[in-house]
């Protein structure tokens, strides 16, 4: 049976704008046997703006007698680490009052 996604979101008001995140992508493989890490998805609240995705390394541990790592399932997620990356983005350009394409912004660490 395939793991279905995890439903998660919050909302957050940072520098007078209202925001809300939401689990866009669980970590998984790509077709080419690509680790690729979750993603979550911040828009403002009630506007059609410039939205936000935040991308996080995927997570591998090695298996005792495997040579090749496994992904990690489900890492944790905790809020208050969004919010810290979602000020990450908006100091690296992402402009939450701006229209436009959406913004990616690679997270170096987890929300964990």
């Amino acid at each position: 049976m395939r793991n279905t996604k995890r439903s998660i979101q919050s909302s957050v008001t940072i520098d007078g704008v209202p925001l809300i995140w939401r689990l866009h992508r669980e970590q998984n493989w790509t077709d080419d046997r690509n680790a690729v890490g979750l993603a979550i998805h911040v828009e403002v609240v009630g506007l059609v703006r410039r939205e936000l995705y935040l991308e996080y390394p995927a997570v591998r541990k090695q298996q005792n007698g495997s040579a090749t790592p496994v992904l990690t399932i489900r890492p944790p997620i905790v809020s208050a680490k969004v919010v810290d990356h979602i000020r990450e983005a908006i100091e690296a350009g992402w402009d939450p009052e701006s229209r436009g394409k959406p913004f990616v912004y690679e997270v170096a660490e987890l929300p964990s």
